[in-house]
């Protein structure tokens, strides 16, 4: 079985040499050594000033929005995971969904400029399949209209925009380390900023508001992590290099079989250095997409339609037609691509797309 993702795992003797020590501290969780170690790495090879360290990503966009304050409208994309609208929701917020570049998939600076009215307070972005948004457009609506920015970089792990990490715009950037993330803590995440004043309310917020044993600085959730799943970071952050390497290699074997057949993907600035976090095809048609679909899952490869459903479409929110996400969405399929996946399994993968396309 070939599915669309497979955790990279370290040698299990490195992760047991960290859980020898959280065996004689017997120091299990509450913002342990190992916790404060990942956040320091973390820090270095991000090139960020604040980074905190949570139990998991979404949590990370639900504490983004405490911190800032945010009320009423959050100008938000259509064309992501369902945690980026439902955080908002969960928040007592309301999600005004702004349609998608269509060559880029990030959410669209000149349709966010229309969505914006006097109940507007932030804008919250995704950097979709680790692709930047257009952080420099986005900066200037901000700045004109007065609003804050939190990106949902859950993907962008390592990305860099003009040399520097993309992390390092907007206000806030939260980060997922799940399991099925390029970087991952088995289950985890964390928020990014480079502001002292938003370091020092999330650095309450996510440990209940504890100001000490006996006394509380304000309102908190507890978003903090184990000594255990920081160990695991710990294992695989010296191997991110070639982690990234081995996708990217990847993924020009899949350009290589694909080209030519009337597929797209995402279009990278040049200024970007990407992470091959995922590799998603945009079929012509939904109907060509569910045909190798189901050729591929015969041959017990399981691809995944990542984002599908279009978020304006879900139940709980205001269902404002984005035809450009909705389109983009019934038709994009993300393929295998993972550490442990072999260059002949890749090739084959692309080869069933191909004669499949042929044959339609």
């Amino acid at each position: 079985m070939i599915n669309v993702t497979k955790s990279y795992l370290p040698p299990q003797e490195e992760y047991n040499e960290y859980l020898k020590g959280i065996w004689q501290r017997v120091h299990l969780t509450n913002h342990g050594p190992l916790v404060t170690e990942l956040e320091e790495r973390l820090k270095d090879y991000l090139g960020v000033k604040h980074l905190f360290f949570l139990n998991n990503g979404t949590i990370a966009i639900q504490i983004a929005i405490k911190a800032l304050d945010l009320k009423n409208e959050i100008i938000t994309t259509p064309f992501s995971y369902v945690a980026t609208t439902s955080s908002i929701v969960w928040e007592n917020c309301t999600p005004v969904f702004a349609d998608i570049h269509p060559k880029t998939y990030c959410i669209d600076p000149a349709e966010v400029e229309k969505k914006i009215t006097e109940k507007t307070t932030a804008i919250l972005a995704t950097h979709v399949y680790g692709n930047p948004c257009d952080v420099e457009a986005l900066e200037k609506i901000a700045k004109k209209y007065n609003l804050k920015v939190i990106y949902d970089a859950a993907h962008a792990f390592g990305v860099k925009y003009k040399n520097t990490s993309v992390l390092n715009f907007g206000d806030i950037s939260t980060l997922s380390f799940h399991a099925t993330k390029i970087f991952h803590t088995i289950e985890g995440g964390a928020i990014v900023t480079n502001n002292d004043e938003l370091a020092h309310r999330i650095a309450y917020m996510r440990n209940f508001g504890h100001n000490g044993s006996e006394d509380f600085w304000g309102v908190g959730i507890n978003g903090k992590t184990s000594e255990f799943n920081a160990a695991m970071g710990l294992c695989i952050l010296p191997n991110m290099d070639k982690i990234i390497a081995k996708r990217r290699l990847l993924s020009e074997r899949y350009d290589k079989i694909l080209e030519n057949l009337g597929l797209t993907t995402p279009l990278i600035d040049s200024k970007v250095t990407y992470n091959y976090s995922y590799y998603p095809i945009i079929f012509k048609s939904e109907k060509d997409l569910l045909e190798v679909k189901k050729i591929l899952n015969a041959s017990n490869i399981y691809p995944r339609r990542y984002f599908y459903p279009s978020l304006n479409t879900l139940n709980y929110v205001n269902n404002t037609p984005m035809p450009i996400s909705e389109d983009i969405s019934r038709r994009v399929l993300c393929l295998p691509l993972y550490y442990d996946l072999q260059e002949v399994e890749a090739k084959m993968i692309g080869n069933i797309i191909l004669k499949t396309l042929k044959n339609i």
